[in-house]
């Protein structure tokens, strides 16, 4: 039996939402020419088994009912082990992993395989504002002021996640550099849509053609108002609450990836301040990756970060004007009562702190 193990680690925010939903979406097709995406059973997609895999892995325990994923990740290594020829597995949580944590990912999924580490990348200065919005999507409370002080300083999760270097040196201790792709994110509007699709079948050694059903799953970006209405409206609900899968579903699901994203809004940028530190991170990235001899797929330039143009003013988030977040709040009310109506039950613990919430929109 021969088998390879390509491990997809991310970095969260380089479209890894569209990938791996692509990839259950044809896992039947690829099955036929021997690529495997491994799931927990026929009622449980690859995407959230691999989730919770990953958690397991990690030690971690949140996006579902307390103890949802142990044992994913043994349950993971031996479905893997079982299989035969291209085997591919992924999720973005895993790019900020400890070194003994990678280590065993690699070691268990190595057993008996040719392991490969795929990492996608794109320039900070669009993955630093998408991270803000994905974090207060989650639940988190930060100005995006605090936010950026602390991804410069290396203090948070996303910031660690995005540590090109530090990342393959991490999960690559142990692998040749040719067994360590890097594929690069092309800037919006730069290549056809499925440009980062097509690179990441090069990077797994694959053909396109055997997953011809494309996905519209996408973290959809949130504007201004609208990212720091959720801002507002955490700040509101306590600890606990936030955590509650409900929470996920209205707030995160229902709201900030459905009803708020149609907005037009301006869009969250980082500061032009900030844009020559992001260049000075780019060029640190670029000529590590020069001197390690990894594989890379697509342009090291995609990670260079482009200026925004001239005459195009920079609105700050920590500073949307009242009346832009009470259009926002007056669209998520509207959207609250509504699912309120379509529920059975109208006294919906979340729901009811949402909208008290959402009417105290003027307290600071």
């Amino acid at each position: 039996m021969s088998r390879v193990v390509y491990l997809h680690v991310g970095a969260p925010k380089t479209g890894t939402t569209y990938l791996q939903d692509r990839l259950t979406r044809n896992a039947r097709t690829l099955a036929r020419h021997g690529v495997h995406v491994p799931t927990g059973s026929p009622l449980v997609t690859p995407a959230l088994f691999q989730f919770r895999a990953a958690l397991d892995l990690l030690g971690q325990d949140w996006g579902g009912a307390p103890g949802h994923a142990r044992g994913a990740w043994d349950t993971l290594v031996r479905k893997v082990s079982r299989m035969d020829g291209t085997v591919v597995v992924s999720h973005e949580i895993l790019a900020p992993a400890p070194p003994e944590r990678a280590a065993r990912a690699v070691r268990e999924l190595g057993d008996g395989a040719e392991v490969h580490l795929v990492y996608s990348a794109r320039d900070l200065a669009r993955q630093l504002p998408a991270a803000w919005q994905e974090s207060i999507k989650q639940g988190r409370k930060w100005r995006y002021r605090r936010f950026l002080r602390l991804s410069q300083e290396g203090r948070t999760w996303f910031s660690r996640a995005f540590d090109l270097p530090k990342v393959l040196e991490t999960w690559g201790a142990d692998l040749p550099p040719e067994r360590i792709h890097l594929v690069t994110v092309p800037a919006p509007g730069s290549a056809p849509r499925d440009e980062l699709w097509l690179r990441f079948c090069t990077a797994l050694g694959i053909d396109p053609a055997w997953a011809p059903r494309d996905s519209d799953q996408a973290n959809r970006s949130l504007g201004t108002a609208e990212t720091q209405l959720i801002r507002r409206l955490n700040r509101r609900l306590d600890r606990a609450t936030r955590r509650e899968a409900s929470f996920d579903e209205l707030i995160r699901g229902m709201l900030a990836q459905d009803e708020l994203v149609r907005r037009n809004s301006p869009a969250v940028r980082m500061p032009p301040a900030l844009h020559p530190w992001a260049a000075e991170q780019a060029e640190r990235w670029i000529g590590w990756v020069r001197d390690s001899g990894v594989h890379v797929v697509g342009d090291l330039d995609d990670l260079r970060p482009v200026p925004q143009p001239d005459g195009e003013p920079w609105r700050d988030p920590d500073k949307v004007r009242a009346k832009r977040q009470l259009g926002a709040a007056v669209d998520a009310l509207a959207a609250m009562t509504t699912e309120a109506a379509r529920r059975r039950d109208p006294d919906d613990r979340l729901l009811a702190r949402a909208r008290e919430a959402t009417g105290r929109w003027r307290e600071r």
